[in-house]
């Protein structure tokens, strides 16, 4: 039997399956990385020096923050103008067909929302959107020099998660019981060496052990592979194993 059969029988005997995604399900939609050959801040370091930056300026001067540009991710136009690809359309058709419950993204290029994905968990922000730090409320962009929250009045910060700056307690709370609620889980298109996020399958595995099952899909193989927190690895690209995985189970789209 193949790995993508194999892969369909597991995830209709689950009860219940979520799907953690990271950069490698955006390729397809001609999202560039960072540190690659041909990565925003390999090409502009200044860039990558100002990410880095970012929370602490707005800890110090939300006003500095927003005047300087640091609340506008680099990245953000074309983020808006993509599209999701085959990869993003068949998650969100599992989930729309049964298969899986959830989806938790480090990605912040809302691609998954565009493709119809409901039940979705952005881990690190979504860069289209602000978020209070006061209240928590968020919201969609909207074209302000200095955003406040309609809520409580705070001046709002980009949805995304920073560097040095906390996961929302609320994001980790959510996908800390999407991950206790499963017995399968996907793992889509990220090397899962980011921390939190990379310890989810691990907790996973930890409280559920043999009752729990993870399947990899990457383009080669990673830490999770190699120290045989994944169950079974599906070598390739993720639109392209995710799509055959629908066909597999009759999903056509």
């Amino acid at each position: 039997m193949d790995l993508i059969a194999q892969a369909a029988i597991k995830l209709e005997r689950a009860g219940y399956a979520i799907a953690l995604t990271g950069a490698g399900i955006s390729t397809d939609s001609n999202i560039p990385d960072y540190r690659g050959p041909h990565g925003v801040w390999t090409l502009d370091p200044k860039a990558e020096e100002r990410a880095y930056e970012a929370y602490r300026v707005f800890v110090q001067d939300p006003k500095r923050y927003w005047s300087q540009g640091y609340g506008k991710h680099i990245l953000l136009e074309q983020f808006m103008q993509a599209r999701p690809n085959r990869g993003h359309e068949a998650l969100a058709r599992l989930e729309g067909e049964g298969y899986v419950k959830a989806t938790i993204t480090q990605n912040i290029d809302g691609l998954h929302r565009k493709a119809g994905t409901r039940n979705l968990i952005e881990y690190h922000g979504n860069a289209q959107r602000l978020r209070c730090l006061g209240c928590g409320s968020r919201y969609d962009l909207f074209d302000e020099e200095l955003p406040t929250c309609k809520k409580c009045g705070s001046i709002m910060k980009s949805d995304i998660v920073n560097f040095g700056e906390p996961i929302p307690p609320d994001v980790l709370r959510e996908s800390v019981e999407e991950v206790m609620s499963c017995d399968l889980m996907i793992i889509c298109g990220t090397s899962a060496v980011v921390y939190p996020f990379a310890s989810l399958p691990s907790l996973l595995k930890e409280r559920k052990g043999s009752n729990s099952f993870i399947i990899e899909i990457n383009l080669s193989p990673t830490q999770l592979t190699k120290d045989g927190i994944t169950d079974l690895f599906i070598q390739g690209a993720t639109s392209e194993v995710l799509t055959d995985l629908c066909r597999s189970l009759s999903i056509i789209f």
